[in-house]
């Protein structure tokens, strides 16, 4: 290998690493920010002040919906669920979408499991199961799943999730 063409594949490595390490390094917010599926979602999180929890909570897993998961909720839920008064229980719908650690596609089980939320009171814990390959959560289906993030992992879902209480 001649001096040049190993300098270019040394420098082709560095931008490599460079390149993952800072698609690793965004937190959840910046991370569902850049793909620009997920402005509802995040105009919620701000709404609720949970921004800082998502961002800086280690360890956590989100299934998040996209803007036209949002979308099919009944007309002007999104924008009464948006309004100061309604903080309180748009904090609780959001962090339903929330469990603690890092869970991956492929470390859930086949069978139907209750895994505890976020959510402080009512209905705390929701179902995930897999089948034929498809990871579910409640009656959302994961469309994407493990996007990463330097504090968590991500799984776009194509519902939201709304708890029974």
């Amino acid at each position: 290998m001649t001096k040049l063409t190993f300098k270019a594949l040394a420098t082709a490595v560095a931008i490599t690493a460079a390149t993952t390490l800072s698609a690793h390094s965004a937190n959840i917010v910046k991370t569902a920010a850049s793909t620009g599926k997920f402005n509802t979602l995040l105009a919620a999180a701000k709404a609720a002040g949970l921004v800082g929890t998502l961002g800086h909570t280690r360890g956590i897993t989100v299934f998040a919906p996209t803007d036209a998961a949002f979308a099919r909720l009944p007309k002007g839920t999104v924008q009464d669920l948006l309004k100061p008064k309604n903080r309180h229980k748009l904090a609780a719908i959001l962090k339903y979408h929330v469990i603690p650690g890092r869970v991956l596609a492929r470390d859930v089980p086949r069978k139907s499991t209750h895994i505890r939320t976020l959510k402080a009171r009512g209905d705390r814990t929701i179902r995930v199961r897999k089948r034929f390959g498809r990871v579910r959560v409640d009656n959302a289906r994961v469309i994407q799943a493990d996007v990463k993030a330097s504090n968590g992992v991500i799984h776009v879902i194509n519902r939201v999730l709304l708890p029974s209480s």
